[in-house]
């Protein structure tokens, strides 16, 4: 059941009389479709339709939390891995590629429809199993700023203001305590991205989640002129790679993360080694919002492409903005890498190539800028706003790093 979608900023909200059909182990990969259907529209947004090639994203978003808790594999303790905890990015990837091929034009952040003499973009997402330590550790206020961050710094990569914002919360048996502390974090995320939230969907199905615990995801709708839309196509070798500070792990790779934390001994009590925090606080910090700095840097010019860093790491968000032909290379230090990935890497016995093909390692988002705008934003950050220049567009392909 979909809650009805009005041209005002009162929130609607459905409970379901029944039960949606019962998916598969809710701890399975999943994989988003963000695209947006073809029809008419009216001036409330009310009916999407499709055009006749609408512009589409896919991205792959595993769940997935491995069958045996205890570890990657039961031969010993070895380096983990994403794929060891049950995270398989390149099945996630294959399957985008047969996709593709029923619905061609999809592979960008956020899904593109005309509309005018603009673009809606929509983007959709969820928090994966970073649900299981708002779990254990009982920090619900801030999940539903990840869930908008999650998909409203998708659809800024575009260049596109979030105007709304839809949540759906599954519970077995809803408490409305613990409900209300989430819907607050959603409003939070909402009022960070100056956008409206506009409706949701609170399903309860008995029987289908343990108790105490609920599943989330999120739905974001922005605008942005067609003259305006940043895509990447003019993006040259030279060009200059902008990176702002993540808050932490945000919401992806949590997976590893928590096999990481079954192998360590510690618990989410006890404090990140060298910091001032508990292991549980430094995990469970919401995804930073970018869209009010992005949206800023956009507006004085020189950005050719937004990479919004989540599952795939730098290793295989940053090339989805580049044209044929080119790759990047990062320059290894040119950035603070916060503690918590520090631990992360050295209590899972984790490669560098795994770190930076699972987690943003303190870098949330990198923009494409040409050398002068670099310059300048380089020159403007301070305080809240910092930015490293972390590496630069070359000729091939992929991602590469640099020690220089």
């Amino acid at each position: 059941m979909v809650s009805s979608l009005k041209p005002n900023t009162q929130l609607s909200r459905c409970l379901p009389t029944s039960p949606r059909p019962p998916f598969s182990n809710p701890d399975s990969a999943q994989t988003q479709l963000c695209t947006l259907l073809p029809g008419s529209h009216s001036a409330a947004f009310s009916s999407l339709s499709m055009s006749s090639s609408p512009e589409t994203s896919r991205k792959t978003h595993v769940l997935s939390a491995s069958k045996n808790e205890s570890g990657g594999s039961d031969s010993g303790y070895d380096s983990l891995t994403y794929k060891g905890a049950g995270v398989d990015i390149d099945a996630g990837a294959e399957l985008v590629r047969r996709i593709k091929k029923m619905a061609p034009g999809i592979g960008g952040f956020g899904g593109l429809f005309p509309f005018d003499d603009k673009y809606l973009v929509a983007g959709t997402d969820g928090v994966g199993t970073k649900l299981k330590l708002a779990f254990d550790t009982g920090i619900h206020d801030t999940i539903g700023i990840d869930l908008v961050a999650m998909s409203v710094n998708d659809i800024v990569t575009s260049g596109a203001k979030p105007l709304f914002f839809l949540d759906y919360y599954a519970t077995s048996r809803l408490d409305v305590d613990l409900a209300e502390k989430v819907v607050k974090g959603i409003v939070d995320g909402c009022q960070q991205s100056d956008c409206v939230l506009l409706g949701g969907e609170t399903a309860e199905m008995p029987g289908f989640y343990a108790d105490g615990e609920y599943d989330l995801s999120g739905f974001a709708v922005g605008v942005v002129e067609k003259d305006a839309v940043i895509d990447g196509k003019n993006i040259v070798a030279g060009d200059v790679l902008v990176g702002l500070p993540s808050s932490g792990v945000h919401s992806n790779g949590f997976s590893l993360v928590r096999r990481v934390l079954a192998h360590s001994g510690l618990s989410l009590k006890d404090w990140l080694p060298g910091e001032d925090i508990t292991l549980g606080e430094a995990l469970m910090a919401p995804t930073v919002i970018y869209v009010k700095q992005v949206l800023d840097i956009i507006s004085k010019g020189g950005v050719k492409g937004i990479a919004h860093i989540t599952g795939g790491g730098f290793t295989d968000n940053i090339p989805r903005v580049f044209p044929k032909g080119l790759g990047a290379v990062i320059y290894n230090g040119s950035w603070e890498v916060p503690a918590v990935f520090k631990w992360i890497q050295e209590a899972g016995r984790i490669e560098e190539a795994e770190m930076m093909r699972t987690f943003n390692m303190g870098v949330g988002m990198v923009l494409v800028v040409s050398r002068e705008a670099a310059h300048r934003i380089l020159e403007d950050a301070n305080g809240a706003n910092k930015a490293y220049r972390i590496g630069e567009v070359v000729r091939g392909e992929g991602v590469s790093y640099s020690n220089v």
